[in-house]
């Protein structure tokens, strides 16, 4: 299995550096198009008056794909919290967002019926993050990079977990597997951020060259995720309220906003999401924080004692989401292992 070590794991505020290396001209059509063309390019309506409309049956599903989900991806929520407000960027000190960015893909194409751990009895043998993936559902997404790493693993032979992830970011000594990384990662998803207006785009003069930045435009999106984060680490009882970001018909919404605070804490930008608190309020927040990865990186999932009586709720809820998906165990073994790679992560200094 391919290591994670060298990756570190701090406390400090903000977000990965500016930008990533290489470039793979990826695109909506490259990235996505043509591992599922059972049917036509090109369909046609007729209207009432006899003419014929062309469109492509694919922009249908992406629709009715996009309405079901939130607005946001567990990607870009990690990345939003990361970014500098009024800057734009990230923190050029932080070495661990590439990292939980592909753990994040990972999550999200399990939360979506995508993928899931084969289905081996013998599986059980293994630890959750060395067990082998399966695409179950290849139906494209409308979301670029979901859509790209979907096709990868789709088109590859199967591989753990925590390989994908260690393939996605480029920690592999193979170069035959290099190819699986994912590039510019950040920046594709800053892009994403404002086609759906969330960000903006700007230049910016760093002293010996110029960048694109991407300042928020629409704080509403940020403020609502560092209110749910907020609720998950500091209130007694958790409850979260319905939103384009996260909706009251949405599968799995405790634990999806759990996933999403434990990778905020992995990529080192959950600080951002708490920098209103006191100082003590953060430690227990950060504490807080260990126990739901302790718990959620394990299947069955672990039951967390009420401790300081913070999210007493928290495992009912959760529970509850569970035993209405009895049918998506699989999926969810794939989201604890995806949370015990972020707990392999040096401790926290």
């Amino acid at each position: 299995m391919a290591s994670t070590g060298g990756l570190t794991r701090r406390r400090g505020a903000g977000g990965g550096d500016a930008g990533e290396g290489g470039s793979n001209g990826a695109s909506r059509n490259n990235s996505s198009s043509n591992f599922r063309d059972s049917g036509p390019e090109t369909s046609y309506e007729n209207t009432e008056n006899g003419h014929k409309i062309a469109f492509d049956p694919r922009d249908i599903s992406e629709s009715a794909e996009r309405s079901k989900q939130p607005k946001l991806t567990l990607m870009e929520e990690v990345l939003l919290l990361g970014l500098k407000d009024k800057q734009g960027y990230l923190s050029f000190w932080n070495d661990n967002i590439s990292y939980a960015l592909r753990g994040c893909i990972v999550l999200e194409l399990a939360f979506r019926g995508r993928i899931s751990m084969q289905k081996d009895p013998s599986r059980r043998r293994f630890p959750l993050a060395d067990r082998l993936i399966e695409v179950i559902d290849d139906t494209l997404t409308g979301e670029v990079l979901l859509d790209e790493a979907l096709k990868m693993m789709k088109q590859s032979e199967k591989m753990s977990v925590s390989d994908w992830i260690d393939l996605m970011s480029g920690e592999t000594w193979n170069l035959m597997k290099i190819g699986y990384q994912l590039k510019q990662v950040r920046e594709r998803l800053a892009k994403g951020l404002v086609d759906k207006g969330i960000l903006r785009t700007e230049k910016r003069n760093f002293l010996l060259f110029d960048m694109a930045t991407h300042p928020v435009a629409d704080g509403g999106a940020k403020d609502e995720i560092r209110r749910r984060v907020r609720n998950v680490l500091t209130q007694r009882t958790v409850v979260l309220p319905s939103s384009q970001f996260l909706p009251e018909s949405l599968d799995f919404r405790c634990l999806r906003t759990v996933s999403m605070v434990c990778a905020a804490y992995a990529a080192n930008v959950l600080e951002n999401a708490l920098s209103t608190l006191g100082h003590e309020a953060r430690e227990r927040a950060f504490a807080q924080t260990d126990d739901l990865l302790a718990d959620y990186s394990q299947w069955p999932f672990g039951k967390k004692a009420v401790g300081n009586g913070v999210g007493a709720n928290l495992p009912q809820l959760i529970n509850e989401e569970v035993n209405n998906n009895k049918d998506k165990e699989l999926q969810l073994e794939v989201v604890a292992a995806c949370l015990g790679v972020f707990t392999r992560l040096d401790a926290l200094l």
